[in-house]
């Protein structure tokens, strides 16, 4: 596995491995939460993310460059500002979530906002990738595969072996084709489903709001070979997992991070019964406060009688 200088590391990785007793039960399987929101920009990103600095600047770079709707961006905006380079985002306009959009501000990178969507933004960071001293930290990097890999490697160990089912977001398809190959590289070879949005360019989800996936054709001969089963999902599918999980597991993820939770619900029931499936939670909930609807506050006078009347 690869290792990342200690002077570049934020600490990432060694995220929990949660028990989701509530899911588990309606499923009719041992499912186990793995919580990568707890990396250090508050998603799985930074696995790769560290790597893929680590070796730009080896490498001379004096920038790095990223299209993102928000993690990426964070994440590579960070890892640069320890590194001492530049780090240039394009986001596709009003596309980005404000605490994502926060992130990147305060640690100084240079965000251009590009009028149109994802797929725009990526194809011009590729364009400027090809100039000098610019290097692309996308998951079309294969450092970026490299380093998220251990997120395989830590699920082993946390459960003490494999288990019969992984489930996870499908945006651009790097993370799937992450986990793939580290479970290729680890000799075992679990279910390995991925949830989609059906309106991937629309999607409320909007981490996976990704029309064409980078990985796409990666992905397809995953599918091909049976390792890989894409599941595509509705925005109720999506948004009643994501509810699910932060009700009945206390586990608050960003809308994206329901996807796979939102596959292993469309499985047959008969096909998860018994089995131990991990699902990969792959960012914070507070990395988009603005998905979680926000009621009218209740104010009432300072007594015991005021609060117990709101409370009967």
């Amino acid at each position: 596995m690869t290792s990342v200088a200690s002077w570049l590391s934020l600490g990432e990785g060694s995220t929990p491995l949660v028990h989701a007793r509530r899911l588990s039960e309606s499923l009719g399987c041992e499912l186990h939460l793995k919580c990568e929101g707890l990396n250090p920009t508050g998603s799985f990103k930074d696995r790769g993310m560290v790597v893929a600095v680590e070796r730009a600047v080896q490498a001379g770079a004096r920038a790095v460059v990223c299209a993102s709707t928000g993690n990426t961006a964070a994440s590579a905006a960070a890892y640069a500002a320890r590194a001492g380079v530049e780090a240039v985002v394009l986001t596709p306009a009003g596309a980005t979530a404000g605490p994502k959009r926060a992130q990147v501000r305060a640690v100084g990178a240079r965000v251009i906002e590009v009028r149109g969507s994802f797929d725009d933004a990526l194809r011009l960071c590729r364009e400027l990738g090809e100039r000098d001293g610019y290097v692309v930290v996308n998951s079309v990097n294969p450092d970026r595969i490299e380093g998220q890999k251990s997120v395989v490697y830590e699920l082993l160990e946390q459960l003490g072996g494999a288990p019969d089912v992984v489930a996870l977001p499908f945006g651009g398809g790097g993370n799937t084709c992450a986990v793939a190959a580290g479970f290729a590289e680890a000799g075992v070879a679990p279910r390995i489903v991925v949830g989609q949005a059906a309106e991937r360019t629309t999607t409320w989800a909007s981490a996976i709001r990704i029309g064409e996936p980078a990985h796409a054709n990666e992905v397809a001969e995953l599918v091909a070979a049976g390792r890989v089963e894409v599941a595509t999902l509705s925005e109720d599918q999506l948004r009643g997992a994501w509810e699910r999980l932060a009700k009945e597991e206390g586990a608050f993820c960003e809308p994206a991070s329901a996807a796979g939770v939102a596959a292993l619900e469309r499985c047959v029931e008969s096909t998860l019964s018994g089995r131990i499936a991990v699902a990969i939670l792959t960012g914070h909930g507070l990395k988009d406060a603005e998905a979680v609807a926000q009621p009218a506050e209740v104010v009432v006078d300072a007594t015991l009688d005021a609060v117990l009347e709101v409370l009967s």
